[in-house]
C-alpha cells in the first residue's frame, strides 16, 4: 500500500514538473498612458492625452479641439469600468440653463506583454446632454452622441 502511494506521488511530482511555467514577462501589462487623434463628423481635428497615472499618483487627461484646449486632473476624471472597455469622461462644457456636454475616450483592453507601447484604434464619444430651466422641455431624449474615431498609441511608462 506504501509502495502504490510512494509511486503515484512521484508521478504527481513529475507531471507537475513538465507542466510548463509561463515567463513573468509574458503575464499582463496594461497601459498608462494613451496620446490619441482624430477627425470628428465635422471635419475637426481633435486630440486626447490621458495618463492613469503620475508623479502625483492622480491620472491626467488633455483634450483639444479647434475651439478650446482643457487639462483635467484627480477628481475631474470618471472612469466607469464596462464589458467594451473602460470609459474615462470629462466634462468639456457647462452651462447653468441649458445642460452640458462631456466626452468619453473608450479605452479597449491591451496586453503590451514584452512591449512598451501598441498602435491602437478606438473612439472617443462627445455627449451633449440637453437641459432647460423650463420643465416641460425636458422631455424625450435628453442625450445625443457623437463619435470621433481616433488612432494613435497606448503605452506603459513609469511614473
Amino acid at each position: 500500500m506504501q509502495a502504490r502511494n510512494l509511486i503515484a506521488s512521484l508521478a504527481l511530482g513529475m507531471t507537475l514538473t513538465a507542466i510548463p511555467v509561463i515567463p513573468s514577462y509574458a503575464q499582463e501589462k496594461t497601459p498608462n498612458l494613451y496620446n490619441l487623434s482624430g477627425y470628428n463628423s465635422r471635419g475637426q481635428q481633435v486630440k486626447v492625452n490621458y495618463s492613469a497615472s503620475s508623479l502625483t499618483g492622480k491620472p491626467h487627461f488633455h483634450y483639444e479641439d479647434k475651439e478650446q484646449k482643457l487639462d483635467f486632473a484627480g477628481d475631474q476624471i470618471q472612469t466607469t469600468e464596462s464589458e467594451i472597455g473602460t470609459l474615462v469622461t470629462v466634462i468639456i462644457r457647462r452651462t447653468v440653463d441649458t445642460g452640458s456636454t462631456t466626452f468619453s475616450l473608450l479605452l479597449p483592453r491591451i496586453n503590451l506583454r514584452q512591449a512598451n507601447n501598441a498602435k491602437i484604434e478606438t473612439y472617443g464619444i462627445t455627449t451633449t446632454n440637453r437641459f432647460s430651466v423650463i420643465p416641460q422641455f425636458n422631455q424625450g431624449q435628453t442625450q445625443t452622441y457623437q463619435l470621433t474615431p481616433l488612432k494613435g498609441t497606448a503605452e506603459f511608462v513609469f511614473f
